[in-house]
């Protein structure tokens, strides 16, 4: 039993390493202030989601043991959020409501931008993103950046993403994210 213990213990650094790998993506100014997520809340929980489904969408399509880490990485993920919220004050009794409607949230998100990063379509997808996001404007430019990491991130392999390698594009230097 100890040693399954501590054969799981280095996974899980790599993993909260990844993890905070896209969270310092999705907190990338460029998507704040050039790409219309707004600097809330919400927004940032639809940068840290685009971001992780991105990786999730590679991870799926990888060997053993690619789809352990992809749930380990969506446990930590809203093992975070729990944590987020209860930091904000959120009560005990509100966190799991609100976990919970992150959660079914996020699936939908999952769902939603499917077919378009499926067909690499740039209009379907900027649809879909401002459909269920809190973009104010065009979500073209958001979409262009989503593209182009899902791009990056297929050439990457399971030692890749839980290495150092980057994930995403710099998203000021995605073609056709311009303000």
């Amino acid at each position: 039993m100890i040693f399954a213990l501590l054969r799981r213990k280095q996974p899980q650094e790599a993993v909260e390493g990844l993890y905070r790998r896209i969270v310092a993506a999705s907190r990338s100014q460029t998507l704040y202030a050039r790409h219309g997520v707004p600097d809330s809340g919400e927004g940032r929980f639809e940068a840290l989601s685009l971001h992780v489904i991105l990786v999730l969408r590679r991870l799926k399509a990888l060997p053993a043991p690619a789809q352990e880490v992809a749930q380990d990485l969506v446990d930590l993920t809203f093992r975070e959020l729990d944590r987020s919220l209860r930091e904000m004050g959120v009560g005990d009794i509100s966190v799991s409501k609100r976990v919970k409607s992150l959660a079914q949230a996020f699936y939908g998100r999952v769902a939603g931008y499917a077919d378009a990063l499926d067909a690499g379509d740039r209009e379907a997808l900027a649809a879909a993103l401002a459909k269920s996001s809190v973009l104010g404007r065009s979500a073209a430019p958001l979409a262009a950046y989503a593209l182009a990491g899902e791009r990056l991130l297929a050439g990457l392999a399971l030692e890749d993403i839980l290495g150092k390698a980057h994930l995403f594009p710099d998203p000021a230097c995605v073609e056709g994210t311009a303000p």
